[in-house]
């Protein structure tokens, strides 16, 4: 009798881990989830890595030597901030990058945002504030001020200049680049 209760509480046991899987996917984006386990699959091609960005396609490509080996959707610079366009190489790489442009003025006591998605540049700070840069994770810089890292992606170009990606796939950019990686931005 007893090995017959515990089959019974197995598929009750299954289901409830099938249920919170679905609970899980229904609150977070499928593509969030595709990106995290796609980027965790072991690579099988060999050969230097090379990165290729098509602003037409709003797309990323890893080579490996001539094969791709991941891929991304991608969000670049909107009207007024384009990027760049042309061949570069990785010049400089930082996990937690911040920017040093743009940002939230915040209060220094509280830390609460006193004015958000400020530039710098243009806005001026207010007493009692300190400024804090947007986080740019996995930050992989191919040109003064201009590199791919993990963002947000309205579905056009919408950034200051930067290729902003899904977070597991900057990662996955992240880990593979190295200094002097080929960078080939196009139209």
């Amino acid at each position: 009798m007893v090995p017959r209760i515990r089959r019974m509480h197995l598929p009750m046991k299954l289901s409830r881990h099938f249920c919170m899987l679905l609970g899980l996917l229904a609150f977070s984006s499928c593509s969030t989830v595709s990106d995290m386990v796609v980027s965790h699959v072991p690579q099988r091609h060999s050969g230097r890595a090379s990165v290729v960005v098509d602003l037409s396609e709003q797309k990323a490509y890893l080579y490996r030597g001539r094969e791709i080996a991941a891929s991304s959707r991608i969000s670049s610079g909107r009207e007024g901030h384009r990027t760049p366009t042309g061949r570069f190489r990785v010049i400089r790489k930082h996990e937690d990058h911040r920017s040093s442009l743009y940002g939230d003025y915040v209060d220094r006591e509280s830390g609460r945002v006193v004015r958000a998605n400020v530039d710098v540049r243009k806005h001026r700070k207010a007493r009692g504030t300190r400024y804090v840069g947007a986080a740019m994770p996995f930050y992989v810089e191919f040109s003064p001020s201009y590199g791919l890292h993990a963002g947000y992606l309205p579905g056009v170009p919408a950034s200051h200049g930067c290729i902003r990606m899904p977070y597991w796939k900057a990662r996955q950019f992240y880990r593979e680049t190295r200094i002097g990686t080929p960078v080939v931005v196009r139209p």
